[in-house]
């Protein structure tokens, strides 16, 4: 038989009949494939955005960053709210940077610490990753510190500022 565009029907029906332990059963051309594609996050609206998304086309760009869908964003932020320790804390940014690219830096601000907003949260700007996004994390962060407070004592010690306290 031959390769021709257009015999593919009749090559699986012989594939389907022959005696080398094919199975019997149609196939069904609408099953969902084996490896279904990745969702990657939708596009910005133009002039909306200072992601600059465009600029993921060319080749050899860090591509991680699609990964993050609008669901995948609500579930980041989610599990950022229940932060319960700085060594989590500091795992969720390692996390971020392995799957995301995107580093997150938290800190003591330059100038002496009286309440949660002298602590600088920093999430680093990105090709692909909205400006929202960028302030939604911040703001997630900082709203955890803010509920519990030993996470930004831990922090602070980390950087000895509470070294004689």
């Amino acid at each position: 038989m031959d390769l021709k565009p257009g015999n593919c029907c009749r090559i699986a029906a012989v594939a389907r009949s022959s005696s080398e332990g094919w199975s019997d059963a149609p196939v069904n051309r609408y099953a969902a494939p084996m490896n279904a594609p990745v969702k990657i996050r939708n596009p910005c609206p133009p002039g909306a955005c200072d992601c600059e998304r465009e600029r993921l086309d060319a080749e050899g760009a860090d591509l991680r960053i699609l990964k993050l869908t609008r669901d995948a964003e609500n579930t980041l932020l989610e599990r950022l709210s229940r932060v319960e320790s700085l060594k989590d804390l500091e795992h969720m940014q390692r996390k971020i940077f392995e799957q995301l690219g995107v580093r997150v830096e938290i800190a003591p601000g330059f100038n002496e610490v009286r309440t949660m907003r002298g602590i600088s949260i920093v999430v680093q700007k990105k090709t692909g990753l909205c400006r929202k996004t960028r302030k939604s994390v911040a703001s997630a962060i900082r709203s955890v510190l803010e509920a519990r407070p030993q996470i930004a004592y831990e922090l602070l010690n980390a950087n000895d500022l509470l070294r004689d306290a």
